[in-house]
């Protein structure tokens, strides 16, 4: 990738605030439910969060699973459980087959800390958790699922949830829904453009050009059969869709938000951009 092409920037001040009242709650919660991308495993994480969550059992949800390879996807369930030592589940907006394993994980992970609240004498309460993660990993969406319901606020938009709030999803677990985190200051370039493939930035961060075309140089042959070309760029991509403005010039503009769009919405093919590292010997 040509990373001087890319100047990522972000991002509301509700961003930064968010962090803060996370770490204001953590004291509220039993478990932490933290929901990555499952297009990008390392990227949408958020780099300080065991520094963040201290000693909090923390659950790891794959979403939008149904986006990409799931041999490939497999391999990372069991590197991430190897290098975080948490339990990974896979998920996805669409299926329903998940929830029993995500409350009955969560509320296995709260019992201990219930069990101590017990032994002070205390009456056995619902384990409470709260969902984190990058923006637009599916959040509120996964909330949805486990709540069966639409009460929680959601868009395709980079950071639409911003107020927090308790959902309760049976007698045995109540959630606090979260805004996205994502760090104010981001130094790699790469995991940025990456973020920005997912609309994990907002639109507002970036130019969509350079980002499209990064994007190109990190899909293989199958996004050369779709957009039937033999050279990925988008020059190429608005010539062979005849996109073109005037004095003949290719609409690139046009042809960068179509690119990132077609990413999105799984047209393009199946793929993990990020890179499965070896595990620790």
């Amino acid at each position: 990738m040509k990373k001087d092409k890319l100047h990522i920037h972000w991002y509301p001040g509700h961003i930064a605030k968010a962090e803060r009242q996370l770490k204001e709650k953590l004291n509220l919660v039993d478990v932490v439910i933290e929901v990555r991308d499952s297009r990008i495993p390392l990227s949408s994480s958020y780099a300080n969060i065991k520094k963040l969550l201290g000693d909090k059992p923390r659950l790891l949800l794959l979403n939008k699973a149904d986006l990409v390879d799931k041999n490939e996807l497999k391999q990372w369930v069991n590197y991430l459980k190897v290098t975080t030592g948490c339990p990974v589940i896979i998920t996805d907006a669409k299926g329903a087959k998940d929830l029993p394993v995500v409350i009955k994980t969560a509320v296995d992970l709260s019992e201990p800390k219930i069990q101590a609240l017990m032994a002070k004498g205390l009456l056995r309460r619902a384990a409470r958790a709260m969902v984190v993660g990058m923006p637009n990993v599916g959040k509120s969406s996964v909330i949805n699922k486990l709540t069966r319901s639409s009460k929680t606020k959601i868009g395709a938009k980079a950071g639409v949830t911003r107020q927090q709030q308790w959902v309760r999803i049976n007698p045995k677990l109540e959630l606090l829904d979260t805004p996205g985190i994502i760090p104010t200051k981001q130094d790699d370039q790469l995991q940025a453009a990456k973020l920005a493939f997912v609309s994990s930035v907002s639109e507002n961060a970036y130019s969509p050009e350079p980002v499209a075309q990064a994007l190109l140089e990190m899909l293989d042959n199958k996004a050369k059969e779709y957009y039937k070309v033999d050279e990925l760029t988008l020059e190429n991509v608005a010539l062979s869709r005849n996109w073109i403005i005037k004095s003949e010039t290719p609409d690139t503009e046009r042809t960068a938000k179509y690119i990132l769009k077609d990413f999105r919405e799984g047209r393009l093919g199946l793929f993990i951009l990020d890179e499965l590292p070896e595990l620790p010997q």
